[in-house]
């Protein structure tokens, strides 16, 4: 999640001139249900992020300056699912149905089940974390998380203990990680495929999306520019579109090249994914609000 004091600094003023200069038009790439249009389901919170889909559909999501994870569920009711979240951000569900939390207030990783919180990582290699921020777990349960630097106004510190911003893999039952990429300026939004196979990850600070080959020890290979752009969060639907985040939705094929752009008449999105019992649901975080669009295509998270 980008800081969100200067999002919306610096967001505010240019907003409504880039909706005004978008003239994309995704209805016609038989990615959106003919006649669907964006809902606005709520605009309660203060700062959205890390939506993470349940194996039925339910959706949970995080309202980070307020310290809430809220629930909207498959059959479309918005209830409050926890308060004093360790200031989570990025969530993912496991197997289990635990959601997967990037805790920064005290720069860990935490597992929720049933309200109960164990924390799975609090430190690396004896140093603090910078803020886990982004997640995303692959088939064998293995946790792969960006770790970019931003000062929150909750923190005591006001610099970082480690020097880099990089992106880690926490193997399943581990509790050391492994450096995966260090070479990023800033990592943020993640995700991998359903088959294991390959790993996105945005470096925001670079306005560079990478796509990564995933080796059977868990450390990437083949590192290839994807996308000229960065990401906040990202999905992916059953035909390899990658979804990518900010101003709007920014889609781009299996291939790499451009589709389409949704605005979002937000400040900034922060993230997104499928929901729903039919996995149809686009679900968007986005500032102060939540937003819906019903697609043809499926999510694979």
């Amino acid at each position: 999640m980008i800081k969100f004091s200067r999002v919306l600094a610096v967001l505010l003023l240019s907003n409504q001139l880039l909706l005004a200069q978008s003239n994309d038009d995704i209805s016609s790439l038989n990615l959106v249900q003919k006649g669907a249009s964006l809902v606005q389901v709520s605009k309660q919170f203060t700062f959205t992020e890390g939506p993470a889909v349940d194996k039925k559909g339910n959706i949970f999501f995080t309202d980070q300056p307020n310290d809430k994870i809220w629930k909207y569920s498959a059959d479309g009711k918005l209830s409050l699912f926890m308060d004093k979240t360790g200031r989570s951000n990025g969530l993912y569900v496991d197997k289990k149905g635990r959601i997967i939390a990037c805790a920064d207030e005290k720069n860990e990783l935490w597992a929720i089940d049933k309200g109960k919180v164990s924390v799975l990582l609090d430190n690396i290699k004896g140093l603090k974390a910078n803020g886990p921020n982004d997640l995303w777990i692959d088939p064998k349960g293995g946790i792969y998380f960006t770790d970019p630097y931003y000062q929150r106004d909750y923190w005591t510190r006001k610099k970082p203990e480690i020097d880099k911003q990089n992106v880690y893999y926490l193997a399943k039952g581990s509790k050391e990680v492994t450096l995966v990429d260090g070479d990023l300026k800033q990592p943020n939004g993640i995700v991998g495929t359903s088959d294991g196979k390959y790993l996105f990850v945005a470096d925001i600070r670079d306005s560079k999306t990478y796509r990564y080959e995933i080796q059977a020890d868990g450390t990437l290979a083949n590192r290839q520019l994807f996308a000229p752009m960065g990401s906040d969060g990202m999905t992916l639907d059953n035909q390899g579109n990658l979804y990518l985040t900010g101003r709007g939705v920014t889609i781009y094929n299996k291939e790499g090249v451009k589709l389409g752009n949704i605005p979002v008449p937000s400040n900034w999105v922060g993230n997104i994914c499928f929901g729903g019992k039919d996995r149809k649901t686009l679900f968007i975080t986005a500032s102060e609000s939540i937003y819906t669009l019903q697609m043809q295509v499926k999510g694979v998270e």
